[in-house]
């Protein structure tokens, strides 16, 4: 893996986030990674490349962009329970849930004709030392939990899977949905070249 690098997504990065997204159909029908950001007021008639562009500018929507040289080939969107309060089975999470997680993993993507090559993994790893970057805390990912499985068209992993978080260090804390899990590990802070801190907040139901 060492041709490839790790960028933080930042408006200085948007562009090669953008040509990833729209070399590969704008990404799970077009949602450019929003999906599980708050949709506001002010976003009503705006598509959805618009509205991600704008909250990498407000500083509100966090990934690890992986590069093959000068082009960005996969990513992992990361962010605190506010700024991605939307996930998948929210309902059931929130009920099962002892504590929030400081930060939350919510999807990796490798572009097509790249995968299986361990980009995914790499993705998620540039994700916890962006994190740690920040400060560290409490992470979970929401993977999807293959085991006994049939083989799953890597097309539908939208967060890769509970055995690549095994082995990236996290560990199994409960089911979540049909098929998925959550996933924790506990990210120390790393005192070099930190980065900005992402907002914090409540989730509600």
């Amino acid at each position: 893996m060492a041709d490839f690098t790790i960028k933080a997504l930042g408006p200085e990065t948007f562009g090669d986030f953008a040509a990833l997204v729209e070399r590969n159909g704008g990404m799970f029908a077009g949602c450019w990674c929003t999906k599980f950001h708050p949709v506001c007021a002010e976003d009503s008639g705006v598509d959805a490349r618009a509205r991600k562009e704008r909250l990498v500018a407000d500083g509100i929507a966090h990934a690890a962009l992986v590069y093959d040289g000068d082009r960005a080939v996969a990513w992992a969107e990361y962010g605190t329970p506010e700024e991605l309060p939307g996930i998948h089975h929210r309902k059931e999470y929130l009920a099962t849930a002892d504590r929030l997680p400081d930060y939350r993993i919510t999807c990796i993507l490798v572009e097509r004709g790249l995968r299986g090559r361990g980009l995914a993994a790499l993705a998620l790893r540039g994700a916890v030392d962006l994190i740690a970057r920040a400060g560290g805390g409490i992470v979970e990912g929401y993977p999807h939990d293959t085991r006994g499985v049939r083989k799953k068209n890597s097309s539908f992993l939208y967060n890769g899977t509970r055995t690549m978080y095994e082995r990236e260090g996290f560990s199994y804390d409960r089911p979540k949905g049909l098929g998925n899990c959550v996933m924790v590990r506990e990210v120390a802070a790393s005192p070099a070249d930190p980065v900005p801190r992402t907002r914090k907040g409540k989730e509600t139901s």
